[in-house]
């Protein structure tokens, strides 16, 4: 055989073989561009990693999850008492006179009675205590100094009586950044799950 043309029979073999190397090496692989060039991707398949609670930890929760159910049942009165006290200031305060105001209030006073005396009743003293919290959210006024304005300091000075052989005040105030920061974010995933006006109006704006 002439030497040259067994020469480019080898080599025509060596590339052959390499080219049949080179493409069951490959592997074919899903990609990306990252960076500005296509590096390799791939889905694995997801690891769950379960460890038990602390006792410190199942503590927290339970702590959390009764103020999250204390929040889903107060926070509708709540929020009723807010729009009807914020209704009665907005119209005593256009008028002049003592009396009229102090007969306005007692015709809006029977009206919160029935509105809350029944299901104020049913509650627990901690949802009492969250109840409280949320209507100085809703008012900016804590219900010591709504009970003053509208029944006097005397009243409300009983009412805090009260309210202190409970354990809690009529004076406790609301600080959403920072104590009740929580109780802040509970009231905003019942907004946002409910849809209360003001949630829509952000949404539109």
């Amino acid at each position: 055989m002439n030497p040259k043309k067994t020469i480019t029979f080898a080599l025509l073999l060596l590339g052959l073989g390499a080219n049949a190397q080179s493409i069951n090496d490959t592997l074919k692989v899903e990609a990306i561009m990252y960076n500005g060039e296509f590096v390799p991707f791939q889905n694995l398949e997801s690891v769950s990693v379960m460890a038990k609670l602390t006792d410190e930890q199942r503590k927290r929760m339970s702590e959390y999850n009764r103020l999250r159910n204390a929040v889903y049942v107060t926070y509708p009165y709540a929020r009723t008492a807010g729009v009807l006290l914020n209704d009665i200031n907005d119209k005593i305060a256009k008028m002049d006179g003592r009396r009229d105001r102090k007969s306005y209030i007692r015709t809006r006073e029977d009206e919160l009675k029935r509105e809350f005396t029944k299901p104020i009743k049913n509650l627990s003293t901690f949802q009492g205590k969250v109840l409280m919290k949320l209507i100085n959210r809703e008012t900016g006024n804590s219900c010591y100094e709504i009970i003053r304005d509208y029944r006097g300091g005397f009243v409300a000075g009983a009412y805090q009586t009260v309210a202190y052989f409970f354990k809690t005040s009529l004076k406790q105030p609301y600080d959403p950044q920072d104590e009740d920061a929580i109780l802040e974010r509970i009231v905003r995933e019942v907004q946002s799950l409910y849809g209360y006006p003001e949630i829509a109006r952000k949404a539109e704006s």
